[in-house]
């Protein structure tokens, strides 16, 4: 008997040492940012509630038991367990002397009740498993019958975890085993002359749970992905993008202009029809010659254009705690770009803003590399570092904060032209 244990033990512990070198590919592999291996180690006591002789009774705390096993997650909600379990029996008060060994194995399934019934709604640190399977048992003992006693079991139980970190979890289990074909008593006094399935233990025990492999969290503690998010911020996506923010006609989902000025005649991709390319919109110029036409047209539209930067009709946008400006806004640059190049004797300040969410010196910075980056993307369009001046004024309050669409207009980078 002791050889079959030893073999036993070596088997469960040569599949961890397996475990554990699988640890470093196989979420790498699959490209998953969770750990799927793990060994549970627990102790605590067992009660035979069937397959006892008259007269016979164990004694609950002489009645020990003890499990090691192997799990792996195929992913968060479902998984495998090998393990090993180890039962010793004695008499109770009032009962005849006896020593029972039983030993089991067994290969279950495990469900993440936690997962699937969405515990990460409400807590973090507290998981249900349920695991069941079937396996081999023997049965051996001291001052009874002779030799071993082999059958089958069915197994099924509960497994109640505390989450004391990324890699070990407390657990409290119990679990109730059936025998298939056991020809004798837990006992070990007298045969079993009943039906095939007689021999019935259920164990109640405390353990822990080591998470093995090198990512930060385990399948125990990975929320599966729901395929249906993935639709629902596509349609989120949708629905923006459907909006019309600058009332042009064409939607900010096929707008390369968004700020586009209103009542401006736009193209398909909502940008202003400017033929001279001189960074007037014809519409806008036109106007200007009509209104202004007893001056030199160059400068009278020079100076309307240079009131429209001036007064924030001209702006780069940026989304949330970034730096990089939309690519939608990249043509309010270019407005830029185009005024200082017909305008070479002109300079102007690069004014970066962000929105009231986070710390005040946060933002400012923030608001700094803003300015920076469109600072930059005029550089490489061709105007001089010296007649751009970055300035970071931080938060704009002039908004709403509980407005996300408010918040969006603020996050921007503004210009005046001297």
């Amino acid at each position: 008997m002791k050889k079959k244990l030893a073999f036993l033990i070596l088997l469960v512990l040569s599949f961890t040492a397996n475990a554990q070198n699988a640890t470093t590919s196989s979420p790498e592999a699959s490209g998953e940012s969770y750990n799927k291996w793990s060994v549970e180690v627990s102790g605590g006591l067992n009660k035979p509630s069937k397959s006892m002789t008259s007269g016979y009774y164990t004694e609950l705390f002489k009645s020990l038991h003890a499990d090691l096993g192997v799990r792996y997650m195929l992913n968060p909600r479902f998984g495998l367990k090998l393990d090993f379990g180890y039962d010793k029996l004695q008499e109770g008060a009032n009962s005849p002397e006896f020593e029972s060994t039983y030993l089991r194995t067994s290969l279950q399934g495990v469900i993440n009740l936690g997962r699937t019934l969405n515990f990460e709604t409400w807590t973090n640190t507290i998981g249900l498993l349920v695991h069941g399977g079937m396996g081999a048992s023997q049965l051996t003992s001291k001052n009874g019958f002779d030799g071993e006693d082999y059958m089958v079991n069915g197994i099924l139980g509960l497994t109640g975890q505390v989450k004391l970190s990324n890699r070990v979890a407390l657990t409290g289990d119990i679990t109730g085993i059936v025998n298939a074909q056991q020809r004798y008593n837990f006992d070990g006094m007298s045969g079993i002359r009943s039906a095939v399935f007689d021999g019935v233990l259920v164990n109640a025990s405390i353990g822990l749970t080591v998470y093995l492999g090198k990512n930060n969290n385990h399948a125990d503690w990975a929320v599966a992905e729901n395929k249906y998010d993935k639709l629902e911020k596509r349609l989120e996506l949708v629905e923006s993008g459907l909006l019309d923010t600058d009332k042009d006609g064409v939607a900010d989902l096929y707008d390369l202009e968004p700020n586009s000025i209103a009542g401006i005649a736009v193209n398909t991709k909502g940008q202003s029809i400017d033929s001279n390319q001189n960074g007037v919109p014809d519409e806008l110029e036109s106007y200007l010659e009509k209104t202004y036409g007893q001056k030199s047209d160059k400068i009278a539209t020079d100076t309307t254009v240079e009131e429209l930067i001036n007064d924030g009709y001209v702006n780069v946008y940026f989304d949330f705690n970034s730096s990089k400006p939309t690519n939608a806004s990249l043509a309010g640059i270019d407005f830029l770009v185009k005024y200082l190049k017909n305008n070479p004797e002109k300079s102007a300040d690069v004014v970066g803003y962000a929105d009231e969410i986070g710390g005040s010196s946060y933002n400012v910075e923030l608001s700094r590399k803003r300015a920076e980056a469109v600072k930059q993307v005029a550089i490489n369009a061709g105007i001089d570092a010296s007649r751009l001046n970055v300035i970071a004024n931080g938060e704009d309050t002039s908004v709403n904060k509980n407005s996300k669409e408010a918040r969006q207009i603020v996050r921007r980078v503004s210009f005046q032209v001297k």
